[in-house]
């Protein structure tokens, strides 16, 4: 499996800018909240116990490419393996504090480059607690800039299905293959994609397209692939509408979260970020917060 290069060797965690509430007047007072576009990563989701690739306490992790899985049928085995053992604990994570709080402002929207779903989470807890108000705000739209978990895709056809189903059929193909690794699939930890570490993935069987044959994915951008055009054009719609931007909790290792930094900074848009390691973006950040974002959340929906 290849080694994916690290852009954020040799970086240091920048001191911050400004007190954390210096930087939330300028989001509050200078501007509106729907005057801001979010861009968040893997370090909003940690809290719910979805590990990050880089954050300071995180083990080495050797995702697997497009490049791989396309590779070999043992591949794409070893893929779907770990992700069958993965899903149990990944589906059954909740949205954190900085999830519910992201949600109770009204935003030009929400650009993640996580996959696990939480935002979406999010907005129906938050939807459902105003229920009985009137004139609620509608939720920030969300663009899963990744993809999503929940989902899986046909490589040949673009035919969807949904991630229970084919977790269903894999175990119905696969039904002694947790016993014969000696893994509780709850009791496992996940990586931020939703797989586990298993070495031993020797004979699972795979699930095809049942409507052409072809092979299945997990609607997710792979490290080395693409991210779907009509998806790119959504969160450049969000980014371009919005005023400014704030980035919580990604390193912006990845270029697909990069570019709306770079085009915000280009344009003379306000840029916030707000995770505690360093990020690739630390020098376009008009104002750097190094605070959890969880903390930093609540108190900008308190505002």
């Amino acid at each position: 499996m290849a080694v994916i290069f690290d852009p954020l060797r040799g970086r240091v965690r920048p001191e911050a800018s400004h007190p954390d509430a210096a930087i939330i007047d300028v989001l509050t007072k200078t501007y509106s909240d729907a005057d801001w576009a979010v861009l968040t990563g893997a370090g909003m989701s940690t809290d719910s116990g979805v590990p990050d690739y880089r954050g300071p306490d995180s083990p080495p992790r050797n995702p697997m490419t497009i490049q791989t899985f396309l590779s070999h049928p043992d591949q794409r085995a070893r893929y779907w393996a770990r992700s069958w053992m993965g899903w149990p604990r990944m589906r059954s994570t909740q949205p954190n504090q900085a999830h519910l709080a992201l949600a109770e402002l009204s935003l030009a929207g929400i650009i993640t480059q996580n996959v696990d779903g939480l935002h979406q989470a999010a907005a129906e807890a938050v939807a459902a607690d105003r229920a009985t108000e009137a004139g609620a705000p509608a939720p920030s739209p969300v663009i899963d800039l990744h993809g999503s978990l929940d989902r899986v895709i046909c490589l040949s056809n673009g035919h969807l299905f949904d991630r229970d189903w084919v977790q269903r059929r894999l175990s119905e193909l696969n039904p002694d293959f947790a016993e014969a690794v000696g893994i509780d699939p709850i009791d496992v930890e996940t990586a931020p994609d939703g797989d586990v570490e298993l070495e031993d993935t020797a004979g699972f069987a795979v699930l095809d397209c049942p409507e052409c044959g072809g092979l299945l994915k997990p609607d997710v951008v792979y490290f080395g692939d693409s991210v779907p055009a009509a998806r790119v054009q959504a969160a450049n719609r969000i980014a371009d509408e919005a005023a400014g931007l704030v980035v919580l909790g990604s390193s912006l290792a990845v270029l697909s979260g990069l570019r709306f930094v770079r085009a915000a900074a280009k344009e003379g848009k306000p840029v916030v970020i707000v995770t505690d390691g360093p990020t690739r973006g630390d020098e376009f950040a008009d104002f750097r917060s190094i605070s959890r974002v969880a903390d930093f959340v609540t108190a900008w929906a308190a505002r």
